[in-house]
């Protein structure tokens, strides 16, 4: 399990060309379908989106890698061949919208390590055009929360452990490489007395 989750990274170089099948899609949502749910309230929907007609529509709106100012995404021939709109059903929302998020996260992840499981990496992009929403007939209930970028990865991605536990910034080298610095463990874990 280790080895798919340290494999499990954000991708954001794709095999444009390769295009991912509707029903490994689908199957890969029903991973996101049975992680856990806040009062099992289970608050999202999905639309799925790999014909090449959609993609290009949905790519512009996209916001890529916030570290790396000098980039603005993949190029033609690098761009996602898939995408999956995560939609809140408000209808269907029982708790916070807090607790909305926490079960997309655990959603979300499940989906990715089956994903990479197959071969296949993604990107959850938050930063959209609130103008992504517009392009689709959307039920005023549903409100469009995170797009799931997805491919066979074209990149390769290193971590590493940080030396300075504030050095967070990921970053790319001459050949592309993605690094991406981890604050160890020792950093992470600490000891909280409780109060007398």
């Amino acid at each position: 399990m280790r080895a798919l989750i340290e494999k499990t990274r954000t991708f954001r170089r794709f095999e444009q060309s390769r295009q991912i099948d509707q029903q490994v899609l689908t199957d890969l949502l029903n991973l996101a379908r049975l992680g856990g749910s806040a009062r099992n309230c289970q608050p999202w929907q999905y639309a799925i989106f790999n014909d090449d007609t959609s993609c290009r529509a949905i790519f512009p709106y996209l916001g890529w890698a916030g570290y790396l100012s000098d980039w603005k995404g993949p190029v033609e021939g690098e761009q996602p061949s898939a995408y999956i709109l995560c939609l809140l059903n408000r209808n269907w929302l029982k708790g916070s919208d807090k607790e909305a998020q926490f079960d997309l996260g655990i959603a979300t992840q499940n989906l990715l390590l089956g994903a990479m499981e197959s071969g296949i990496g993604g990107c959850r992009i938050g930063a959209f055009n609130p103008k992504l929403a517009e392009l689709f007939s959307l039920e005023e209930h549903l409100e469009l929360s995170l797009v799931l970028a997805l491919g066979y990865p074209k990149k390769s991605v290193v971590l590493e452990e940080t030396q300075n536990a504030d050095d967070i910034k990921y970053w790319r080298d001459a050949d592309h490489i993605h690094h991406v610095p981890k604050r160890k463990l020792n950093d992470i874990l600490i000891e909280v007395a409780l109060r007398q």
